[in-house]
């Protein structure tokens, strides 16, 4: 079968006869009737519920939604928390005793910073197909426990080398984690509310920034006054580790891997759970490889488009996220206070991240809304730049503002849940976009060179460009996706035009799907 022949099937006695009028109204071309296996997990929510109508109200949807939520959403926020803290402990320990322990000179504090990214850009693409290949939750699962494992090693290292071969291997298991949480909110939630649940889950990145910064202030300090059997920094490591772990036996526990095996959910309100996403016109899941959607998704602009901003835009992330206790420092702090005075950033990130979730999913305008929290981060830049040394007040609040940086790679994010389409492209595209996150930031740290301290100006300057160029991208995906839509519709409203029976289950692309509406 040539590539750009998709198969697919519906459960409908009709499907053929159907698929042949789509082809004639070239809404479908080059498709041809498969089997079963080429349809999306969803099409086993409704084995031997053909010809029935399952009646979902508002009512009911509403309290499946907040059921979903309780479940799902206290899970997703705490690993992904975890997930900030476990990469930026590094930056409170670099201020705790382990570049002096561990001889980091010249530049070694920086590549063992890159070299997280180097593992995880290594892994991302495999992660990405193990992702869709095997159980969600349980391959999800698995990676959270062994990067706590991984971090747990940390405190065990003694040189350069074993920090440097630690980092890859943490960098190869939290690789899953963002594109495992983007299907998981594509899977049970429709595109008007996954802005929002994305931004919820990503803010905690400012409640584990303010946990972390709280817990290695308390460890210092306990040290400091009281002694220990071992270096402050290695503690820190320990800790983190062995609450990730502990964190990735309960999601093993309690995470289901779709609505199909929800032990939460009585079998009926497994078929509403998925009835409730028709509307995202992508389905839960479909663990087949199609070259065709490869194919789609290397030659897609929208990929190119993700693509270069989490490249532009992670160089200051890279930066500013391995720097940012040495940043507060050179302010004219103590390396102690700089772990405390870093917390208020995350409180700035959080707030950020919700407010824009919400926003622009209750005024359907993600894109444009989110580009306030990068304006606001280059403002704060600017302050960072601008003001003299001797203002450490104010550079510590440009610092605070840079943290509303994440709100439009948030953005983007969801939109790879909400406007990419076919679960082989949706897997793809996010590696890519996840590749490009990993070349950034393993760029950021190396603009922040050891000559330029106590101003690191060069560093800042570049993060200015990067952020402006990064809106600059923003606002082309924002039109293309509007033309989109334009074509979409005119196509839509020609003669002839008729939509096929469950075609949302189809495991179609966002491009061969034209009752696909892309969010702005």
């Amino acid at each position: 079968m040539p590539d750009h022949e998709k198969a697919i099937v519906m459960g409908s006695p009709h499907l053929e006869k159907e698929t042949k009028l789509q082809q004639r109204a070239g809404s479908l071309p080059n498709t041809v009737i498969k089997h079963a296996n080429d349809a999306d997990e969803a099409m086993k929510a409704f084995a031997g519920y053909e010809g029935e109508f399952i009646v979902l109200d508002e009512a009911t949807s509403k309290k499946l939604l907040k059921r979903i939520d309780l479940h799902l959403m206290p899970l997703l926020c705490i690993v992904y928390g975890l997930n900030y803290l476990d990469k930026t402990t590094l930056s409170y320990a670099s201020v705790m005793g382990l570049r002096k322990d561990l001889d980091l000179t010249g530049d070694r504090y920086q590549w063992i910073s890159s070299m997280f990214y180097f593992g995880y850009l290594a892994w991302e693409y495999p992660t990405n197909r193990l992702l869709q290949r095997l159980p969600l939750a349980k391959y999800s699962s698995f990676c959270i426990i062994m990067w706590g494992l991984v971090l747990c090693c940390m405190a065990a290292t003694k040189n350069y080398s074993g920090a440097l071969a630690v980092r890859f291997f943490l960098g190869v298991f939290e690789a899953a984690v963002t594109p495992g949480f983007a299907l998981f909110t594509s899977q049970w939630y429709t595109k008007k509310e996954q802005g929002t649940r994305v931004g919820i889950w990503f803010s905690f990145n400012g409640f584990a920034q303010i946990f972390g910064g709280l817990i290695a202030f308390a460890i210092a300090k306990g040290v400091r006054l009281h002694g220990a059997a071992i270096a402050p920094w290695k503690i820190v490591f320990l800790v983190t580790g062995l609450l990730t772990m502990a964190i990735g036996a309960l999601f093993l526990v309690f995470m289901p891997d779709n609505q199909l095996n929800a032990r939460w959910l009585s079998p009926y309100d497994r078929k509403l759970a998925v009835e409730r996403v028709r509307v995202n016109q992508q389905g839960i899941g479909n663990k087949h490889f199609k070259f065709y959607q490869l194919k789609e998704a290397l030659l897609d602009p929208l990929t190119w488009a993700f693509a270069f901003y989490a490249l532009v835009a992670d160089i200051p992330n890279g930066g500013i996220t391995n720097f940012f206790s040495q940043l507060i420092v050179s302010f004219g702090y103590t390396p102690e206070q700089s772990l405390l005075y870093g917390t208020p950033g995350g409180a700035v990130e959080i707030i950020a991240l919700i407010v824009c979730g919400y926003l622009g999913d209750r005024y359907g305008h993600r894109l444009l809304i989110s580009t306030s929290g990068l304006l606001t981060a280059t403002l704060g830049m600017v302050l960072i730049v601008a003001l003299p040394l001797s203002n450490d007040g104010g550079r510590l609040a440009g610092y605070y503002l840079t943290q509303a940086s994440p709100t439009p790679f948030v953005a983007l994010l969801s939109l790879i849940s909400t406007n990419v389409a076919g679960w082989t492209k949706k897997t793809t595209v996010a590696a890519i976009y996840l590749i490009s996150y990993c070349a950034g930031n393993i760029i950021g740290p190396q603009v922040f060179r050891p000559k330029d301290a106590p101003r690191y100006v060069p560093a800042e300057i570049t993060i200015i460009c990067c952020w402006v160029a990064s809106v600059c991208d923003i606002l082309f995906i924002y039109w293309y996706c509007k033309y989109q839509n334009k074509k979409k519709a005119a196509f839509r409203s020609q003669p002839g035009y008729s939509k096929l029976e469950n075609q949302e289950w189809l495991d179609l692309t966002d491009r061969e799907n034209p009752e696909f509406v892309y969010s702005l």
